[in-house]
């Protein structure tokens, strides 16, 4: 699977600053030192909708982490899933009358346009799970094999037993666990599993539904967490620098994602730092397929709104924080991104080296968008009041703020 083109990333004077970031496993915040090369695995959308502003909020957290990482010299490994086959894109398939496999090949087709508008940098691998069923099938096997898994009418299911880190990344009791297992794509209540938690592994065949080849598990198709923990261990093996996603991610996926992987190794943590993106709510409640309470990206693009626009949006909220679209959120990002393009188009302006370094500063703060936003505005009203005779002063800010923020001016 090809993931979209990389939009030009400017080069800027001096070097950026190590990120310190909120870790969801331990709930402190830490400096992510990498080596010279950054690993980073952010899980992909299941592509049975468009991408919505929830989905752009949380690929855009993630393609900031990237930017910082870049500004102090290192290369980024990135790494995306797509679930191009799973249950709730096999039910709209039906719903709608759809072969599965191509609303899945539209809906991700759709996507690659969605980031490659709001300048999001692409992965170097983007992955599917129908592709990865050959490398999963072999997991599988081990962790049955070693007693991490059993299985239950032809299905296998992972033991969370079997690792002793179980519950280290979100740190929720078992009752808590047990409700968002069932919320989200668990089934606790099936009776003959040792643990209400096990997750699915593998599942087989079931009638009208595809399947694949799954050697000694027999013929059917693999499990949500498995997926992402097969294509992280092919492209970094374990202790990656970031672990990504949206917040409802962090229980059921990373949590049975990182036990799979340990119960895999031996080894832990599976990655080192888990770092998670805000939920955006409309009318109250938060975006959400299952609600069908989306404002869509391509649909405000074919409205006419300039995705640098949308983007801004998304930066005027910080990436952990839960916030709601509104009219007004759109409309106060066209009226700043208007202040900054008329701001960069003067010949000369305020001295702006001050100006990089704080939008350096608040970026590296836990990425802090608010507060580099904020930095951005005093240099643009002071342009707009006084301008300056620093003629290379409007350059400098239109490539700190592509380079660092993904907004082309």
């Amino acid at each position: 699977m090809h993931a979209w083109p990389a939009s030009e990333v400017p080069a800027l004077p001096g070097s950026g600053r190590d990120l310190r970031i909120h870790d969801t496993a331990t709930g402190e915040r830490v400096t992510l030192a990498p080596g010279p090369v950054a690993r980073i695995y952010v899980c992909g959308i299941t592509p049975y909708d468009a991408t919505h502003m929830g989905h752009a909020a949380t690929y855009n957290a993630f393609d900031l982490v990237q930017r910082v990482w870049l500004d102090t010299k290192r290369q980024v490994h990135y790494v995306q899933n797509v679930t191009d086959v799973d249950d709730p894109l096999l039910e709209r398939a039906v719903a709608n009358g759809d072969d599965w496999t191509e609303l899945a090949e539209r809906e991700t087709a759709l996507f690659r346009e969605d980031m490659t508008a709001l300048r999001m940098l692409p992965p170097r691998h983007y992955v599917g799970a129908v592709e990865s069923i050959p490398k999963i099938v072999p997991l599988v096997e081990r962790l049955r094999d070693a007693g991490a898994a059993y299985e239950l009418e032809g299905d296998v299911y992972f033991s969370v037993a079997s690792d002793p880190a179980f519950g280290g990344v979100s740190h929720l009791d078992a009752e808590a666990m047990r409700l968002l297992s069932a919320e989200r794509g668990g089934d606790p209540d099936r009776p003959g599993k040792k643990n209400p938690l096990d997750p699915m592994l593998w599942m087989a065949a079931r009638p009208g539904e595809p399947s694949w080849d799954g050697a000694s598990l027999g013929p059917g198709r693999p499990g949500w967490h498995i997926e992402c923990v097969a294509i992280a261990l092919e492209h970094f093996g374990m202790g990656f620098d970031v672990q990504g996603g949206g917040s409802d991610l962090v229980f059921p996926h990373h949590e049975m994602g990182a036990s799979h992987a340990q119960a895999l190794t031996g080894e832990h943590p599976f990655a080192k730092t888990y770092v998670h993106a805000g939920m955006v709510a409309l009318h109250g409640e938060k975006m959400s397929k299952s609600k069908g309470n989306l404002v869509f990206v391509s649909a405000l693009r074919r409205e006419g709104v300039d995705p640098a626009a949308i983007r801004l949006s998304l930066l005027a909220h910080h990436y952990r924080a839960d916030w709601e679209w509104t009219d007004a959120v759109l409309q106060e990002a066209v009226e700043r991104l208007d202040r900054w393009r008329a701001a960069v188009s003067r010949p000369d302006g305020p001295p702006a080296e001050a100006l990089l370094e704080e939008i350096r500063a608040a970026l590296a703060d836990d990425l802090d968008t608010p507060a580099a936003l904020a930095a951005v505005d005093r240099w643009a009203a002071a342009q707009a009041a006084e301008g300056g005779t620093d003629t290379g002063a409007p350059g400098l800010v239109s490539r700190a703020v592509d380079a660092l923020m993904g907004v082309a001016l």
